[in-house]
């Protein structure tokens, strides 16, 4: 692992002020915890603070739901039974909502809680009373289809507030949320959904994305048509909002005895609103491995476990509170939606966006972030890298006074996007980058708002995620590339995957889980990441470690050849990947053929010159053995609907193995981005 990068910026981009980190949430609780728990009444640092986080992790736990009120009809007999990995059992005999726990705090109904904004809408808000209101109606809507605790709601809609309200109803009641973006295909959304049996399923006839409507009633009918448990639909006009009794008809269309939204409201207007108290790992939500290959993993979180974690992570370390404007760029389809909608425990306000990034160009959420008066604006690694590339100068053109944090996520960030956000945005805003999963439903390493910030580095490990860089011996390693794993067990992991039983800690039950995360070393998560611990304690991603490139024996990550990569200005994107050839190389093992495929800026062809200045700039900041042996031009890199790299289904592809077998299609941003390599599999 040593021919990773290890590259040590020694001055900081950013360091916090001291009025900065007095007013800072963190703060209060290093002194909260530390008069309880701490050495001397206090702890010194945050790295004190996150060291008796993870060896002290029920005391941590505790002090979390105690320090933010966590609300309860029933207590907890203890916080954690076993530490063991899989089948740790938290705070049992503990009753709660997380809905409640969301709308019964102490807000001004008259403030804004929701901004929200699409292709199709101009910007709006709800405040909590409407919020609240809403939630109600649509949870005693609900009712009168027969939906009870336990049983399954699914939505195939954008990032509205209908969505939102939605999701808080189907959780006040003690059912189970799933959603799935609109952009999914037919195929992609049945895979999810059937797995999980849903009663009510809630829909919209379409979207509008880049400029282009999109139709949906067609897709939904074949959704529905495989969905034989689905007792009724509730059909969202968004695209076409026409008359009431239209939508009626529309609604009838799709499904004998659907009803439209409003209809749905209509049923519920005038009922309070109450709160099915369940235990705390009744099932919240059913997330989905991203599908790019086989049936997508139905991942099951927990009321509790997640309820927690978004305290943890709206309050301390994107430091929220009231009057702030949270904005994450995302879809219903990604867990970055979930995400932020844990960031109204913050008492912040969140920002949705329904639409294309980069429509009608690439300012479109800079001038998002000036309208709503965005506090702090999270979007893709991906977002910042383009704006640079496309010479944007945010700072300049827009009015961001209100922005303090920018975050990024989806990808690591390259250490040019870091130095482009404080030279073009704003050199006293605090950037932080940040890397998890799904499967948790959180970020293991991120952003602290008491630290620095340096090029290229993640702040810090989060609280009570038990981080370290493993070898394939499982010896921890500092400064060194290694396996991310999680050694202590954390809340929000999930309860059990859709299908199997739960994991025991006798070792029964589980199998599929088992194998995803504990295969690797018994006992201890394995993520599927490359790590670099950092000597003052922040991280480096280096990409997943099933797509490293491996090259004589020496490994490299795809990140740092992207990055390298994409130093050269023409080259806007890329995805490498090393198929085995007939041979052998020289250590005797698989000869394997390194490609470099990279989107280029419009006009520039692929030429003899280029190659060279590209083959040249990874051999000076990777390695001379990660020279890739070719390199082609492509018009885009195939992406799943979150944003990441199919780099695995890709080498598969051109391993000879099916493009339907090798990723789920409809998954993809664009399902035709992988024709190009199928043709060129017929040729190697």
């Amino acid at each position: 692992m040593a021919a990773m990068s290890a590259e040590v910026a020694r001055t900081p981009l950013w360091t916090p002020s001291a009025e900065w980190c007095e007013r800072a949430e963190m703060t209060r609780f290093m002194r909260w915890a530390g008069e309880r728990y701490g050495p001397h009444g206090a702890f010194a640092d945050y790295a004190e603070l996150w060291d008796w986080s993870v060896s002290e992790v029920e005391q941590f736990w505790a002090a979390i739901w105690e320090y933010c009120g966590v609300r309860a009809s029933q207590p907890y007999e203890r916080v954690l039974d076993s530490r063991q990995m899989p089948g740790a059992r938290w705070f049992e005999g503990a009753e709660l909502n997380y809905a409640e726990n969301m709308l019964v705090r102490a807000h001004d109904p008259d403030e804004v809680a929701v901004l929200h904004a699409s292709e199709l809408r101009e910007l709006d808000t709800l405040t909590w009373a409407q919020l609240t209101e809403q939630v109600a109606a649509a949870a005693a809507g609900l009712r009168t289809l027969g939906v009870e605790r336990g049983d399954r709601v699914v939505a195939y809609m954008p990032n509205i507030p209908e969505t939102l309200v939605a999701f808080l109803a189907v959780v006040s009641i003690g059912a189970i949320w799933s959603s799935a973006a609109p952009e999914f295909g037919a195929r992609s959304v049945i895979d999810r959904f059937a797995q999980i049996e849903p009663k009510v399923l809630l829909v919209v006839d379409g979207y509008r994305h880049g400029g282009k409507d999109f139709y949906r009633t067609a897709v939904v009918e074949d959704i529905v048509a495989e969905l034989p448990t689905v007792e009724h639909v509730v059909l969202l006009p968004y695209l076409f909002a026409g008359t009431h009794a239209a939508d009626e008809e529309q609604a009838k269309t799709i499904e004998p005895g659907g009803l439209t939204w409003e209809e749905l409201l209509s049923r519920g207007a005038g009922g309070g609103l109450s709160f099915e108290q369940v235990p705390f790992d009744h099932p919240l939500w059913v997330l989905y491995s991203s599908g790019t290959t086989g049936l997508p993993k139905a991942i099951v979180q927990g009321h509790g476990g997640i309820l927690l974690e978004q305290l943890k992570k709206s309050r301390l370390h994107l430091d929220l509170r009231g009057g702030d404007r949270m904005f994450w760029f995302t879809t219903t389809g990604w867990m970055m939606w979930n995400f932020l909608v844990g960031c109204l425990f913050g008492d912040a306000a969140i920002v949705l966006y329904d639409g294309s990034p980069g429509h009608p160009d690439l300012g479109v959420l800079w001038r998002l972030a000036e309208r709503t008066g965005m506090t702090c604006m999270g979007v893709s690694a991906g977002l910042l890298a383009g704006s640079q590339k496309a010479g944007i100068e945010p700072g300049r053109d827009y009015d961001l006074h209100t922005l303090r944090a920018i975050g990024s996520t989806g990808s690591p960030l390259a250490p040019e996007s870091f130095r482009w956000v404080y030279e073009h945005v704003d050199p006293d805003i605090w950037l932080f980058s940040t890397s998890g999963g799904t499967d948790v439903c959180t970020a293991f390493v991120g952003g602290c708002p008491l630290l620095p910030v340096y090029e290229g580095e993640l702040q810090c490990r989060a609280l009570g995620c038990a981080v370290q860089a493993w070898d394939e011996q499982g010896s921890p390693l500092v400064d060194e590339v290694g396996e991310l794993v999680i050694t202590e067990p954390m809340p929000s992991m999930p309860l059990f995957f859709w299908g199997e039983d739960p994991p025991h800690r006798d070792g029964h039950g589980g199998e599929r889980y088992r194998e995803s995360y504990f295969s690797m070393y018994p006992g201890i998560w394995r993520h599927g990441d490359w790590i670099r611990i950092t000597p003052r304690g922040g991280a480096v991603i280096y990409g997943r470690s099933d797509s490293t490139i491996n090259r004589q024996g020496v490994r490299m990550g795809t990140s740092e050849i992207y990055r390298a990569a994409g130093a050269v200005p023409e080259v806007l994107d890329a995805l490498v990947v090393d198929v085995p050839r007939g041979g052998t190389d020289a250590q005797g093992g698989k000869e394997l053929w390194m490609i470099l495929f990279v989107v280029l800026a419009p006009g520039v062809s692929l030429d003899e010159e280029l190659t060279t200045q590209i083959k040249r700039r990874i051999r000076e900041d990777c390695s001379p053995r990660h020279v890739p042996n070719e390199i082609l031009q492509i018009e885009q890199v195939p992406r799943t609907l979150s944003g990441k790299v199919l780099e695995v289904p890709v080498k598969r592809i051109l391993m000879g193995t099916p493009a339907h077998e090798a990723a789920s299609v409809d998954s993809l941003a664009d399902p035709g981005s992988l024709d190009y390599f199928v043709e060129l599999a017929k040729t190697l």
